[in-house]
């Protein structure tokens, strides 16, 4: 429901939303504050204001019926505070380093009916403001709402007009920034006529103190006062249910390379030499298996171009993702500046566009690919494109080696026989991509309501781990699959490697499904197609990074397999 009279606001999300599925939130790190002398003017700015329970949903603070100067001068701001969606101008409240002030006077209102009510409406909803000070956000509610008793039931409203700024500082640093109404009485707002004008004195106090503390990284999570609430702890549940889902996973791989591969290499072998006098279309006539296929297992797929494009993007997305999340671990975010992860994801997924370029290019030059410039450009249209794609692509062409395909091809293709419904495309994607979601699932929660809700992330540690984990499920499942598909005598391993983990991002879509209808607070046209376009392009970046992982991990496994056989 809009109670400001203006069209809507959103805060903007577009890539960092991939980045924090990655990555997700803030995180603490090297600090930029700035130093001040005592009595030095330490600027306040107002920013947005919008539903508790609706994180979305953000407007502008001044589009309340607030205190506000004749002449709005907004600050400027960075490429990541504008995707955090902020919008910071300066305020009316003066504020001196480490001098105290006592219920100052900030400005007097006549406030219209169509103001009251629109007031009246925004406490109703919860709406919260969000201040800045020196980099730290501070919070609070705009009123006072109270429901009590259902006979008889009283419903009573009440507006803030004086707030108590704390603020703490280390030397000549702020540590800390907090605003309080403890001991403060709202102004009514029941009782006023339709027609009546109110008037308001507006006010504030500001108390200075001394910490210890002389990082703000240093403080603990929540002294800010618990204004939003703090979930995320580590939830060893789903870290052991991942690791033995790891562990069962490498160790089916293992049994099939140790095992399996020796016994089929063994046997394959032996009956190389013992019908060595024959030729070897009698030898493919009289065996079956993933050795009668060894002529046409490196025959290049159909749309080869498309597929060199894919792995591309998906390595990009692979560096990108792996990126963040180090320099996250590194603490190179700064969990008090706004946007900081923000403009980090930027400008490494521009400089990271080099890669995509690379990879694309040189896997379509050694396929015997020709149209390298059409390579590249499919490349840059899969996901939004930089220069440095072309660069990138360059250089993948000059350094193209030849495929080196330990078998050689023959020109015609074999038939491949009719294959059982458990080895169909349609069954491989399922298991090649809930076993990978799986091992995430619990973890999605907590990294869903970090960027659709309140929580922060700041177990960068743990992400690391989760993330190796979903790339050696996704690797394992694929090696398994491959060997199965090539058991039952089909070569058409290219494509289905791609698709088989790749739908993971198929399922992180309908978990999102999930979360908007039964985790989240969000309604209406706008947000429905905000969150969804979202999800929707989240999944597909995990389909591209997930799919080229599968893809490479099964092509190092067919190179093994067929390079340890003896053949003529």
């Amino acid at each position: 429901m809009t109670v400001l009279g203006h069209p809507r606001s959103w805060s903007c999300q577009c890539l960092p939303v991939l980045i924090l599925l990655l990555g997700a939130g803030h995180g603490p790190g090297v600090e930029g504050v700035t130093h001040y002398k005592p009595g030095d003017p330490v600027i306040l700015y107002v920013n947005k204001v919008g539903p508790y329970h609706n994180p979305q949903e953000t407007y502008h603070y001044y589009q309340l019926p607030v205190c506000c100067p004749e002449k709005i001068r907004h600050k400027s701001l960075s490429l990541g505070e504008v995707l955090d969606g902020d919008r910071m101008a300066e305020s009316l409240y003066e504020i001196r380093f480490r001098e105290n002030v006592e219920k100052r006077t900030l400005c007097h209102l006549q406030l219209s009916p169509p103001q009251v009510e629109q007031l009246r409406q925004a406490i109703e909803e919860l709406y919260y403001f969000e201040f800045v000070v020196d980099d730290l956000p501070i919070r609070g509610f705009v009123g006072y709402m109270e429901e009590s008793g259902f006979l008889p039931h009283s419903h009573k409203i009440g507006l803030w007009t004086h707030l108590d700024f704390h603020l703490e500082f280390h030397g000549d640093r702020i540590i800390f920034a907090n605003v309080s109404v403890r001991d403060v009485k709202p102004h009514s707002l029941d009782g006023l006529r339709s027609d009546e004008f109110l008037g308001l004195t507006h006010t504030y106090s500001v108390r200075w103190s001394e910490t210890s503390v002389e990082r703000r990284s240093d403080r603990r999570r929540g002294d800010d006062g618990g204004f939003f609430p703090r979930t995320l702890e580590i939830h060893w549940l789903s870290i052991i249910n991942s690791m033995v889902l790891v562990f069962l996973l490498v160790g089916f791989v293992a049994v099939i390379l140790m095992r399996v591969l020796r016994n089929d290499l063994a046997r394959y072998n032996l009956d190389e030499e013992t019908s060595s006098g024959g030729s070897s279309d009698d030898f493919d006539q009289g065996d079956n298996g993933w050795k009668i296929i060894h002529t046409d297992v490196f025959r290049f797929p159909p749309y080869r171009g498309l597929l060199c494009a894919v792995l591309g993007v998906g390595a990009q997305f692979l560096a990108l993702g792996t990126g963040i999340i180090v320099m996250a671990l590194l603490g190179m975010f700064n969990v008090h500046r706004h946007g900081a992860i923000n403009s980090a994801a930027i400008l490494l997924y521009a400089l990271t566009c080099c890669i995509s370029g690379y990879v694309s290019s040189h896997f379509y030059r050694q396929i015997g690919g020709e149209r390298w410039v059409w390579n590249i450009i499919l490349t840059t249209s899969l996901f939004s494109g930089f220069p440095l794609t072309v660069i990138g692509g360059i250089f993948g062409k000059n350094n193209a080696s030849p495929f080196d395909a330990p078998c050689r091809t023959k020109n015609i293709a074999r038939e491949i026989p009719p294959q059982p419904w458990y080895k169909s495309t349609v069954i491989h994607m399922t298991v090649g991509g809930f076993l990978p979601f799986s091992a995430i699932s619990v973890e999605l929660y907590y990294i869903f309501a970090t960027v659709w809700g309140r929580e922060q992330y700041t177990l960068y540690g743990i992400l690391f781990f989760v993330f190796a984990i979903l790339l050696s499920v996704g690797a394992c499942i694929s090696i398994a699959l491959t060997y199965f598909q090539l058991s039952g005598e089909d070569y058409r391993w290219w494509w289905r490697s791609v698709l088989s983990v790749g739908s993971t991002g198929l399922f992180i879509f309908l978990y999102s499904v999930f979360y908007y209808a039964r985790r989240s607070n969000m309604s209406g046209a706008v947000q429905t197609v905000e969150f969804f376009g979202y999800s929707l392009l989240t999944g597909y970046v995990f389909f591209l990074m997930l799919g080229t992982i599968s893809f490479f991990s099964s092509l190092k496994f067919i190179r093994y397999i067929y390079v340890n056989l003896k053949m003529d």
